[in-house]
């Protein structure tokens, strides 16, 4: 696991602030924008100053939580894949929730964590992106969405010390790398903001992620096609459901189905619903003969 600096804090460039406000006239994150002309619609906002009186406002609230989130490479890219449930303590808060965003042509973000604060998170990263690339005519470098999206993780530090706590994992293809087999890259994410290359080829964050963590370290074969990468990624859900009661496994009755991206040169693409069912149907039909998984 590398350590990557991500963007400092400071005075926000390229903004002119006159009678009419401030405008944005620059490349500058657009998170930043926000923040110096409406910070009441940053995520989060306002939750910082709420004084904390013993247990934490994100437990005394019951706020809903999304967990189990997971991203490994392949041959040529990286899948990243979720559970579809979310919680509030002991609570099934909702069965369908989805947690895995495209959020440009070439990445896409699973969050987990305070999940009204992440979705907001997921939206404003998206938009950050889309005016990026329509200010300077190409797309953000890999390594810049990695940076401002832990800028956006920074700027929730207080609503984190609350209890808030966003973790986001954010994979993509990186079309400046020639290798297919290299331009896949998985990137985490702290609470402070600090950001992390993944090297192994594989990570997973929420509450079933050391159980996920566990079967991707088995599984995971980074030669494999896109079709292997999506049944290892269904396998590491299935097992973090299996050991984790805040990870919903697959729900064949309600056809509800991890949410599963694949990156590669062409861009990012959810995998339909169809092919999904298909794969967890091969993978149930696997533990009815072998209920602790394949072997490697």
């Amino acid at each position: 696991m590398e350590f990557r600096p991500s963007v400092a804090p400071g005075i926000v460039p390229g903004h002119h602030t006159g009678q009419l406000g401030t405008f944005l006239t620059g490349s500058e994150p657009f998170a930043d924008f926000v923040g110096a002309s409406a910070p009441h619609l940053l995520p989060g906002a306002g939750i910082a100053a709420a004084p904390a009186h013993g247990a934490h406002a994100a437990d005394t609230l019951g706020v809903p939580h999304g967990t189990t989130i997971i991203a490994l490479t392949y041959a040529e890219g990286v899948v990243i894949a979720g559970d579809r449930r979310a919680t509030s303590g002991n609570v099934i808060a909702q069965r369908d929730i989805e947690k895995v965003f495209v959020t440009d042509e070439h990445s896409a973000v699973g969050i987990a964590g305070s999940a009204g604060i992440a979705l907001e998170m997921v939206r404003l990263f998206s938009v950050d992106l889309e005016n990026y690339e329509k200010l300077e005519g190409v797309p953000l470098s890999l390594d810049g969405k990695a940076n401002r999206l832990a800028g956006m993780v920074r700027q929730n530090l207080g609503a984190a010390m609350q209890g808030f706590v966003v973790v986001p994992l954010f994979a993509g293809y990186d079309t400046d790398v020639a290798d297919p087999a290299k331009a896949g890259r998985i990137v985490t994410f702290d609470p402070t903001g600090g950001r992390y290359d993944e090297n192994l080829g594989y990570h997973a964050v929420g509450s079933g992620s050391i159980f996920a963590k566990s079967s991707l370290k088995k599984l995971h074969d980074p030669g494999a096609d896109l079709a292997g990468a999506v049944r290892t990624a269904i396998e590491a859900l299935y097992d973090a459901a299996d050991d984790d009661t805040a990870t919903g496994g697959p729900d064949t009755v309600r056809r509800i189905y991890p949410v599963v991206v694949g990156i590669d040169a062409a861009g990012a693409t959810r995998r339909g619903e169809d092919e999904i069912a298909d794969v967890v149907e091969q993978v149930i039909a696997g533990r009815t003969e072998r209920p602790g998984g394949p072997a490697r």
